[in-house]
């Protein structure tokens, strides 16, 4: 045990020496007493525990905090004085020492000891694992670049700074680039040289970070720049230009040859949008149009045609009567127990028949509902349409089927939600633990106070809580901990590249083995081929919910997949 004593005699340094080696301590042990020497302490080694005296000619304890605070470590602070009021002994608490132990007391010395000790590892430990997941979830672990979610993150973080500025021709652009082919790579000569190739790409392209530019890996063979404090659209099309003129000569991989094309999309702001999501959409929408035409080819984000945007007013004005024109239907994914292959519930996904546009999937209307309020009443239907489907399959006999119902932003920080449910489970006559609601990672953390206030009320009647989309977001296992929560569900992008991302793999491990550490059910959206399966059975994940085993189905067809998919699972299995 390394300690650190802050203390200026050096004959009460001995015998608190002497009594710790007397307790079985292997000692190693260094005496300060002033800021300097202790700064330099700190500097030179690191210690399991500082043990400080209160009072000394020119130093005291809040001193030697200060120091070890401004050091940036995390070390057990124990103050053994016989000269220090309570005042003080509470001013010290408060300031950061972990415990006050009187001057003599070896027997209150010793337990308090061992016990910072292991706060102290228990500490370092969730700080690892907050670590490592952030690692995997905001670093891509082929190129150590950024992902797309710290991407949008640094790039809104100079943003304002262009705003704010008094030159009003100060430009910044996002440049999407897609590099062609690495498929057929793939197929030829293997993962292994595609990912080889990924790795001196972005070595190429990490040549062209300058000053306030940003360089990600946004997927598979897709990377972004953001660039900002550009004078003219003259400089974006320079800066596009040494993009291009990076991958000219060619990549040499176990002495084959490989000449790379990139198609890259472009949008500028402000005129294509005013925060770090927008600007990367409009630029991916850009190089879409740039991989179609030729490669090597740039292309310039264009607006939306008038067409657009009126079928967007159509939709607005149409979506108020959708729910009392009975235009909007539910489908449901049934979701099966990995270790029986039952179907033990089912996610109740809204559509939206519409006179004009046909079916339209979520993605179609559900922003604009958000945008306009209109979420609160749709969501309140699709709530009660999915209580009363379930209570019907209940008094069917098939069981105590748990129905999965999303609940948006909106809908979260409406007051009376907990009042809304309650008055839907008593129309219905559904158990409560037989309803499951949704939210996302980016939902929650929204306003994370009135989150977990909400969420407590609902666990408290007796709903289970699921986090979708788990991995997308914050990921933290602080938070985690915060809310009541039963539920995860990996996120579908990370389960469709199982089979040929690390990153996913290594993503999907993480997120399985630290719900089952805090006791969650671990759920896999997506699963849509027999090896993803077999991958998530392995871990030991719980559910599954995919075009593997049934696309979203009308009430009828649900009704009749109801033994088939517990026969057919179980061969699975």
């Amino acid at each position: 045990m390394k300690v650190l004593m802050v203390e200026d005699s050096e004959d009460d340094a001995c015998l608190l020496c002497a009594e710790l080696t007397n307790a079985g301590n292997d000692l190693t042990y260094k005496r300060v007493d002033c800021d300097l020497e202790m700064q330099a302490a700190l500097e030179e080694s690191d210690w399991d525990i500082i043990i400080a005296d209160h009072s000394m000619p020119s130093f005291n304890s809040i001193d030697a905090l200060d120091v070890l605070k401004k050091s940036g470590k995390d070390i057990p602070f124990i103050i053994y004085s016989n000269v220090i009021s309570e005042q003080m002994v509470v001013s010290a608490m408060s300031h950061g020492a972990h415990d006050y132990i009187y001057k003599g007391n070896f027997s209150r010395l010793l337990p308090s000891i061992e016990r910072e000790l292991k706060n102290a590892d228990i500490r370092r430990a969730k700080q690892q694992a907050d670590n490592h997941i952030y690692q995997l979830a905001y670093f891509d672990e082929l190129t150590g670049l950024p992902k797309r979610n710290l991407f949008c993150e640094k790039s809104s973080l100079m943003l304002p700074g262009l705003m704010d500025s008094k030159n009003t021709t100060t430009l910044a652009a996002t440049y999407s680039i897609y590099m062609n082919h690495l498929m057929r790579i793939n197929n030829t000569y293997g993962y292994a040289v595609g990912d080889t190739l990924i790795q001196q790409l972005a070595y190429r392209l990490s040549d062209c970070v300058e000053d306030r530019c940003i360089l990600a890996r946004i997927g598979g063979n897709k990377f972004a720049f953001f660039k900002s404090n550009m004078s003219d659209h003259c400089e974006i099309q320079m800066f596009a230009d040494r993009i291009m003129e990076s991958i000219i000569s060619p990549f040499i991989i176990d002495r084959l040859e490989f000449y790379v094309t990139l198609s890259i999309g472009i949008s500028a702001y402000p005129d294509d949008g005013n925060d770090a999501s927008t600007l990367l959409g409009n630029a991916e929408s850009a190089r879409s149009f740039a991989k179609k035409s030729y490669e090597n080819n740039c292309m310039y984000y264009i607006k939306e045609m008038g067409e657009a945007s009126s079928k967007r007013l159509v939709l607005e004005t149409s979506l108020h009567k959708a729910v009392e024109r009975g235009e909007l239907l539910l489908q449901y994914q049934p979701v099966i127990d990995l270790k029986t292959g039952k179907f033990i519930a089912a996610e109740a996904l809204v559509r939206w028949n519409h006179p004009e546009f046909g079916l339209l999937l979520p993605d179609k209307f559900i922003p604009l509902a958000d945008e306009t309020g209109l979420i609160i009443r749709i969501g309140e239907w699709v709530l009660y349409q999915a209580c009363k489907q379930a209570k019907i399959w209940h008094d069917a006999s098939y069981g105590p089927m748990s129905v999965l119902v999303n609940v948006s932003a909106v809908q979260l920080g409406q007051p009376q939600l907990k009042d809304h449910v309650a008055n839907v489970l008593s129309k219905t006559g559904l158990h409560p633990a037989c309803l499951e609601l949704e939210i996302t990672e980016s939902v929650l953390m929204q306003d994370a106070e009135t989150s977990v206030n909400t969420l407590h009320e609902l666990k408290e009647m007796g709903i289970k809580i699921a986090v979708d989309d788990f991995g997308t977001g914050y990921s933290s296992l602080a938070y985690l901990k915060r809310f009541p929560i039963d539920v995860l569900k990996i996120d579908r992008t990370f389960i469709r590249d199982l089979s040929v991302n690390s990153d996913s793999l290594a993503i999907v491990t993480a997120i399985t083995a630290l719900a089952k550490s805090l006791n969650l059910t671990i759920v896999a959206e997506g699963v849509e081929t027999k090896e993803q399966l077999d991958y998530l059975c392995n871990k030991q994940c719980d559910r599954a919910q995919g075009f593997f085993f049934s696309k979203p189905l009308n009430t009828d067809a649900l009704a009749s997949f109801f033994p088939k998919a517990i026969r057919s699972s179980s061969k699975l299995i």
